[in-house]
């Protein structure tokens, strides 16, 4: 009779731990962004916040006059940090995956080292996945920056290339530098980001 009591008890146990672990929530992706003022209108529309949020914990890192790896200019009276200084200063709180969108206030000579430095940063720390934003090509030089980008998904196959360029090519999201976004144009970037960030966690 004891016996049979403790492979109830026994059972019961084992069942009482598999629902709890069933029930147990999943672990959250964290993401950092790391962008310009071109991002940053994300920032100033809830909407768009809390797109790009939906599951996912997101830490939005977007100043004024950030560059790749060179010093950033200033606005302002504020010099902020470069792309890769931003990165390396996560550590391991960097997350899951980086999402870098900067490229707008630098030529794209040394953008390809600048590329390969803040992916060996960004993989160091413990990153999944990297998803790259191309410029929208409103200077010729963006086109070049672009190419940068496309070329580097070749040399690192963590890198997932997020074509801005191609996907707001026609749309009435911008400002009247053709740059800065609308608070549509920031949901829109938003959505859009949101894909390439579940891919570069695939």
């Amino acid at each position: 009779m004891n016996r049979v009591v403790a492979l109830v008890a026994a059972a019961c146990l084992a069942a009482l731990a598999t629902s709890t672990a069933a029930a147990a929530p999943a672990e959250v992706s964290r993401v950092t962004f790391v962008g310009d003022s071109v991002p940053a209108s994300i920032r100033y529309a809830p909407v768009a916040r809390r797109q790009l949020r939906r599951g996912f914990r997101v830490n939005l890192d977007l100043r004024v006059c950030r560059r790749l790896v060179e010093p950033s200019c200033t606005f302002q009276g504020a010099t902020p940090t470069t792309a890769l200084q931003a990165v390396q200063g996560y550590g391991r709180s960097l997350g899951d995956v980086l999402i870098v969108n900067v490229g707008y206030n630098e030529s794209p000579q040394g953008y390809r080292q600048g590329i390969d430095r803040v992916m060996r940063a960004a993989l160091a720390q413990g990153a999944r996945g990297v998803v790259w934003v191309t410029l929208r090509e409103t200077r010729s030089m963006y086109h070049r920056t672009n190419m940068e980008i496309q070329a580097a998904a070749a040399r690192w196959p963590q890198l997932v290339v997020a074509d801005w360029n191609a996907h707001a090519s026609g749309h009435a999201w911008f400002g009247r530098d053709g740059l800065h976004l609308t608070v549509t144009g920031a949901s829109e970037l938003a959505t859009f980001l949101r894909r390439h960030v579940q891919q570069a966690l695939a």
